[in-house]
């Protein structure tokens, strides 16, 4: 069977579509190394092939920014599908073409400019979504995250039950509870980390709802004083926007500088040992495809808390704490549990790396093979 993917997240590790991309080709380059792929990428982009059956072809960009995104998406891709007498396109990705010469399946991680006001952007946004929206309603399958997920693709783009699938994430290998002091001691230097922390690693844009996690921290700050500050990783927005939060002036506003530390962007290659010396980490979003970010927590054995919203649940199961993602108080005390009853802090780390178990990119790649091989059965040896 050859696959051809639209690679234009490649060069784009920091971004969840470039994990995901980045992590799909490899897996599926060793499970299934009969399957020739051939990942489309924008010409000059360094890309080395995760494996003998991964070949590279690179286009030529038509035009700057996102109008060279659009045509790249609509013409040159399928395209090098024809070229590559490709049985599959598969776009992983919210993005794909609305003509291709092999049947299209496209990756919808989320529904966030459809479900979202704030998210929805000016004309040219808008447009954009309705073009994606369209070919993912042409699409011969389409995969995504989470249950959560799919359920909001079959009610808002009114795709057939039996052409969505959802398909979870997983952690990278590097995510996990072993660790070294050194290891340990240089991060902490780097970031000036304290011996005791509660963490929160990612956006700041208004659905992942850190304004909550500031008012349920100031209920920590009464019980415990400064002495377990909440850091803030991630890099925090300029300015206040409809789309984000001014950090620093809730922060002023709830009194709370002596108790929270936002130490800005963390090398990807940090965030481990970031996430295995937390005491907790929290994630208050309201609205996530999947939620990466509680899985790789918890592999790395640190308990979670985090928003009973959208996929989270999906996520997290039994193993952490979930809680309304407007009750401030119910985040304080679950916060306050971990830190406060070892037992308890003991046993939602060995329920989160039992969890965390569950989920393997091997599982994801032969499920999306799956996929594959219901699209285009034909293509089978």
């Amino acid at each position: 069977m050859r696959v051809a993917l639209n690679g234009w997240f490649w060069n784009r590790p920091d971004t969840g579509s470039g994990q995901y991309l980045r992590r799909l080709v490899t897996t599926l380059a060793g499970v299934a190394p009969r399957l020739q792929i051939t990942l489309v990428v924008p010409e000059g982009w360094e890309v080395e092939p995760p494996g003998e059956s991964v070949s590279v072809e690179r286009v030529a960009l038509r035009g700057r920014g996102h109008l060279a995104k659009v045509r790249f998406e609509q013409s040159s891709f399928p395209q090098a599908v024809a070229r590559a007498r490709a049985d599959i396109a598969h776009v992983p990705y919210w993005g794909g073409p609305l003509r291709s010469p092999a049947p299209i399946i496209v990756t919808v991680h989320d529904l966030i400019p459809l479900l979202l006001p704030a998210y929805r952007g000016g004309l040219a946004a808008r447009l954009y979504t309705s073009l994606v929206a369209a070919s993912a309603r042409g699409a011969a399958a389409v995969i995504t995250d989470s249950e959560a997920s799919q359920a909001d693709i079959l009610a808002h783009l009114g795709l057939p039950a039996e052409r969505v699938f959802a398909i979870p994430l997983a952690a990278g290998e590097q995510y996990h509870p072993r660790s070294t002091e050194l290891v340990n001691t240089a991060v902490r230097g780097r970031y000036s980390l304290p011996e005791r922390y509660v963490l929160y690693l990612g956006g700041y844009d208004i659905r992942k709802n850190v304004q909550t996690l500031l008012k349920a921290y100031t209920y920590v700050r009464d019980a415990l004083g400064d002495d377990v500050p909440l850091v803030l990783a991630g890099r925090l927005p300029e300015k206040e926007s409809p789309r984000f939060i001014d950090v620093a002036g809730l922060v002023e506003a709830m009194n709370l500088r002596d108790t929270v530390r936002a130490i800005g962007w963390v090398d990807e290659g940090d965030a481990p040992a970031l996430y295995r010396m937390a005491s907790c980490f929290v994630f208050p979003s309201r609205y996530e495809g999947f939620g990466l970010p509680l899985l790789e927590a918890m592999s790395c054995g640190t308990p979670v808390v985090a928003a009973d919203a959208a996929s989270l649940p999906e996520v997290v199961g039994g193993a952490g704490f979930l809680v309304p993602p407007d009750d401030a108080r119910q985040m304080a005390g679950a916060i306050l549990a971990t830190l406060n009853q070892p037992e308890m802090a003991q046993e939602l780390r060995e329920k989160g790396l039992e969890r965390a178990a569950e989920f393997s990119w091997t599982r994801t790649a032969i499920r999306t093979l799956g996929v594959y091989e219901k699209v285009a059965p034909h293509a089978l040896d």
